[in-house]
């Protein structure tokens, strides 16, 4: 199954601000299931930006995974133009039904997508 690395604060937003998507530099024909990891780095810009220019709550650094596949999505699109708050990039790939998982299972990340192995029903049986 494919997975993609995002920054903390970016998940918490993804699975409770209900960000319908993410911003990158680089476009993707991908569409289906997308396991959302956690990156092991901190975006201090994003939080500054989600708290001060957006006005949302986000809990301070202490308090967010890493290194960790947190949930999962549906990626239904990557377009250049989406009328989102979220969206200010060159790309955006478009999330759906967003699942936060209750136990984040950690996980070395990757840049771009990366392939993580699904066994029968269950994720990430040997590593």
């Amino acid at each position: 199954m494919k997975a993609l690395s995002i920054r903390p604060p970016w998940p918490y937003a993804i699975f409770l601000l209900e960000k319908d998507g993410e911003n990158r530099d680089w476009h993707s024909n991908y569409r289906g299931p997308l396991l959302i990891h956690a990156s092991k780095s901190w975006d201090q810009r994003g939080y500054d930006f989600l708290v001060n220019r957006m006005d949302k709550y986000v809990p301070s650094k202490k308090h967010h995974v890493y290194g960790a596949i947190v949930g999962i999505v549906d990626m239904v699109g990557c377009v250049d133009e989406w009328d989102s708050e979220w969206f200010f990039g060159d790309w955006f790939f478009l999330f759906e039904n967003a699942r936060e998982f209750q136990k984040p299972i950690s996980w070395r990340g990757q840049l771009g997508f990366f392939d993580v192995p699904v066994y029968g029903k269950e994720l990430f049986r040997e590593r």
